[in-house]
């Protein structure tokens, strides 16, 4: 499309003016405070592409050029999203989003000129929030980065207490619990439920669920609701073949069963 610019092509990275919006971006909710996004990229023109885009949009943005440069700054708590390049030089970018997750519950969405559908599974399993294929268009990264952003902040209204046998589901405060433990899920793992726990009885379509959840601009990436339906399944303690929670509509979506206590 003209005059939009594309970063991430091997060896090419866009000249001229990147153009954002002006003004810091801050969270919703309290004090004012600019979104801070942590690019961790080796490609140094690449790194340098996004830092003009990310800032001339209103972020704040730290770079790391390794996977130890990127586990320090995120365990230190100085970020509200990651963009993750897999190839790294000192580790799998694979194995580092696990380790960032593990750490942090931070958004994460990755950045790959990787095409196999494999590989953009893996990192979905691994607990990545988005996947962005490269080269892309500076706008869809910055409209992707927003919508993870509304993913991990906003709740669906709801009934404020779900129990179903050993799981509670606060949707108030956005806390799961299993036997009693808090389970660790992901931003989007964590919208997704409450989607689902906030319809009970109602088919939610697969083009629904995705608009929902990933935002207006998906709709036909059925493979990212099976990986995560499958990952909320395995910490709910749920089953496909036996549900207790989430009943699988073939061809159609999903729904969350009534039955509860």
């Amino acid at each position: 499309m003209a005059g939009e610019r594309t970063i991430g092509e091997v060896g090419k990275v866009p000249q001229g003016r990147l153009m954002g919006r002006s003004g810091a971006v801050t969270l919703s909710g309290g004090p004012a405070q600019q979104i801070r996004i942590l690019v961790v990229e080796d490609e140094p023109t690449v790194r340098a592409a996004l830092r003009t885009v990310l800032g001339g949009s209103g972020f704040e943005v730290t770079e790391a050029a390794t996977g130890a440069e990127a586990t320090a700054v995120n365990d230190a708590g100085q970020v509200d999203v990651v963009l993750l390049d897999l190839v790294l030089p000192d580790t799998d970018g694979v194995s580092l989003l696990v380790r960032l997750r593990k750490a942090r519950n931070v958004p994460v969405v990755v950045l790959s000129g990787r095409r196999p559908l494999a590989d953009k599974l893996r990192a979905l399993d691994a607990g990545a929030d988005d996947y962005v294929m490269k080269p892309f268009h500076t706008a869809e990264l910055l409209a992707r980065i927003r919508a993870v952003l509304r993913r991990s902040k906003a709740a669906p209204e709801g009934p404020g207490l779900v129990t179903v046998g050993d799981v509670e589901i606060d949707l108030t405060k956005r806390v799961v619990r299993r036997n009693g433990e808090m389970l660790r899920l992901t931003p989007t793992e964590l919208r997704l439920l409450l989607e689902l726990v906030s319809n009970p009885g109602m088919l939610l379509t697969h083009s629904e669920l995705l608009k929902r959840v990933w935002g207006e601009t998906y709709g036909t990436e059925s493979h990212y609701l099976r990986v995560y339906i499958a990952q909320l399944r395995r910490k709910l303690g749920d089953s496909a073949t036996r549900p207790r929670m989430i009943r699988t509509e073939p061809g159609l979506g999903y729904r969350w069963m009534e039955r509860s206590g």
